[in-house]
């Protein structure tokens, strides 16, 4: 299936950069470059896309007014920008993007996101559909509340890990030999080098002082500012929680 894609930034050279690298992948169609907001809302109400590539910072509307003014049948959204900060990440969840992509990135990353985004769930588990739906804004906004930011490396595998675990949770009883492997293959990275920008990404939300904010999201006292939990028992704390709440 081919899906309509468009892409508003103001940066030329990587909005064309992108519009030639998915006219060559396939799968999605980018149906019109924008390089303002006000023309981005002109080409979404003309061509009314399946997915939107969204920068924060252009001239005379900026992606949050973009966002803000969607009407109808909206476009799945990903927002793109340098201001990777707690902040704006949460504020673009707020207003309604799926996913938040940190500038720099590399263009394959994105089709790999678009294409995990296009993907339809597997008929065989409809109840799951509203729970993947949901889950990469569920699992940003739970990052956002420990301080795991956007723009490191480790955000990107621990989401995946997370997002493994929940699909096959014996997968974290293997995560050596399955898990890390999965994810670097996925991405184009070794095992090892997952691994440690998992640990990096725990170790942030720890230097940043938010246990409080960690140990109220599961409800009661696990951890203090001296005991780090390894990145399997992270990862199966946050899988079981998802999993809980969309029981």
């Amino acid at each position: 299936m081919n899906y309509t894609l468009l892409i508003a930034d103001d940066n030329s050279s990587l909005a064309n950069g992108l519009k030639d690298f998915f006219d060559r992948k396939g799968g999605f169609t980018v149906v019109g470059v924008a390089e303002d907001g006000v023309k981005a809302l002109e080409l979404l109400s003309l061509y009314k896309p399946d997915f939107l590539l969204l920068d924060i910072v252009m001239p005379k509307l900026d992606g949050f007014g973009v966002l803000s003014s969607l009407e109808g049948k909206k476009p799945t959204v990903i927002m793109m920008s340098q201001l990777a900060s707690d902040g704006f990440v949460q504020k673009a969840m707020q207003y309604g993007a799926s996913y938040f992509l940190a500038k720099p990135f590399d263009y394959d990353s994105v089709y790999r996101l678009l294409t995990e985004l296009a993907s339809p769930q597997p008929v065989s588990r409809p109840a799951s559909t509203k729970r993947n739906k949901s889950l990469d804004e569920r699992i940003s906004n739970l990052f956002i509340s420990v301080g795991i930011p956007a723009h490191i490396k480790g955000y990107q595998f621990l989401r995946e890990a997370i997002k493994m675990t929940i699909e096959t949770p014996d997968i974290i009883n293997s995560i050596t030999k399955r898990l890390y492997p999965a994810i670097a293959e996925r991405y184009g990275t070794s095992a090892s080098k997952v691994e440690r920008a998992i640990r990096h990404a725990i170790e942030v939300a720890w230097n940043r002082g938010k246990i409080e904010n960690i140990n109220n999201i599961f409800g009661i006292k696990i951890y203090s500012p001296n005991e780090k939990p390894t990145n399997g028992e992270f990862i199966a704390l946050i899988a079981d929680k998802l999993l809980l709440e969309s029981a």
